[in-house]
């Protein structure tokens, strides 16, 4: 269990530590929602947990293929639904190595759903995933 304190430090900003490293990383509202968007908005870290778990298991499963994945990319965009506010839709724009064949990165795509975060998410939020 990874322990992660949250601290509201006024304005619409938050303060994140992560327990085990002292890691810090803070928040603050979206303009469309009020804040000031000086730093990334929860659903930004909503977004990055998400495309930062696709590339961790795709470089997993190209480590236990011995193959070179130095220099993956994915841009994540998320796309805001209303009533409830919520993240409606992420659109994943994944960039392979430049070596990749079209079978290789047919093989990679099933982390996108082999992502727990991926795994978390309600069944309606829509994913949309382009290949470059």
């Amino acid at each position: 269990m990874t322990a992660i304190t949250c601290t509201y430090t006024g304005d619409g900003e938050t303060e994140l530590v992560h327990g085990p490293t002292g890691s810090i990383i803070q928040t603050d509202l979206p303009p469309d929602n009020g804040g000031k968007g000086r730093r990334f908005s929860p659903t930004d870290l909503l977004a990055s947990a998400f495309a930062s778990c696709v590339l961790t298991i795709m470089g997993k499963m190209a480590a236990a293929r011995h193959e070179d994945f130095a220099g993956a990319r994915v841009e994540i965009e998320k796309i805001m639904a209303q009533n409830p506010r919520r993240v409606g839709e992420f659109v994943l724009n994944i960039t392979f190595p430049a070596h990749f064949s079209p079978e290789q990165k047919k093989f990679y795509q099933s982390a996108v759903h082999a992502c727990p975060v991926h795994q978390t998410l309600r069944e309606d939020v829509k994913i949309t995933v382009n290949i470059q």
